[in-house]
């Protein structure tokens, strides 16, 4: 595998994935035992060439011995492309650039909600853009919802299976519940509270999913499935308390969270 060499990638230091895919670059060979960096620690002698902003936006790698600066989705196919040349053609396909580069925009700009970390006092933070958010939040609410559709099935017989749509209603109307509550309690925090409690959501989706696989070859009793189901929920429940934690927002959104799911959960038995 071939190293990238006089190169160094800055990554975000805030940010656990940019920490472990730069670090896989180094233990793979991809780029030497010197070549990662953070912006937050960026050396003096380069400042003045890196956009610092545009860094925490999108990662960035310098030439150090020209003084070119690449960003984002380029950085990444630099290092990739160097290390195995067989991809080089593909990145060079502009239709696959162009949807690389929404994907890679997509997660970077959502990146702090994916998988959050606790923020150091005057830092430079991502830009935060609109668009990507709610595109992050309609992706994850569909994705949820379709799963916990196909989990219903599993628990017939002990929880009615109600309409087409019920998940996607439910899933929607916590959304807009906790928006609500979160609008008129800290509404700077707003757009930060929804994103990680929809990544909650879809990653307690996400744990769901070896089980409606195992179901098509195993046939568990449905109250197995329920206790599962109850098990992730009690996981997302930490989680979000974890996180509220993070977001200093204390425990009230941690409660009206549990608070709204026992709502519904009456409304689905009794209605």
């Amino acid at each position: 595998m071939n190293t990238l060499q006089n190169h160094i990638i800055l990554f975000d230091d805030e940010c656990p994935m940019c920490q472990v895919y730069t670090k896989a670059f180094v233990k793979t060979g991809m780029l030497p035992e010197k070549g990662r960096t953070s912006y937050q620690q960026i050396p003096e002698s380069i400042c003045p060439l890196v956009d610092r902003q545009r860094a925490a936006n999108e990662i960035a790698m310098m030439n150090t011995e020209n003084g070119e600066v690449t960003y984002g989705i380029e950085s990444l196919f630099k290092v990739i492309g160097n290390a195995l040349p067989v991809f080089r053609p593909l990145f060079a396909f502009k239709p696959f650039i162009y949807m690389m580069t929404k994907l890679y925009a997509f997660i970077s700009y959502n990146r702090k909600v994916i998988i959050p970390a606790a923020i150091l006092p005057n830092t430079i933070q991502p830009t935060f853009k609109i668009a990507y958010r709610m595109a992050y939040l309609l992706f994850t609410w569909l994705a949820t919802a379709y799963i916990l559709t196909a989990y219903a099935h599993l628990l017939t017989g002990y929880v009615p299976i109600g309409g087409e749509y019920r998940e996607y209603f439910i899933c929607g109307g916590q959304m807009v519940f906790q928006g609500i509550i979160i609008f008129f309690y800290k509404r700077a925090k707003l757009w930060d509270y929804l994103g990680n409690m929809m990544t909650i959501s879809f990653a307690g989706s996400i744990l769901l999913i070896p089980v409606l696989l195992a179901s098509h070859f195993i046939d568990l009793h449905p109250v197995i499935y329920i206790l599962y189901f109850l098990f992730v929920a009690g996981l997302m429940f930490l989680e979000h308390i974890r996180r509220s934690k993070l977001l200093k927002l204390g425990w009230l959104l941690s409660i009206t969270w549990a608070i709204y799911r026992l709502i519904i959960l009456g409304l689905i038995f009794y209605i």
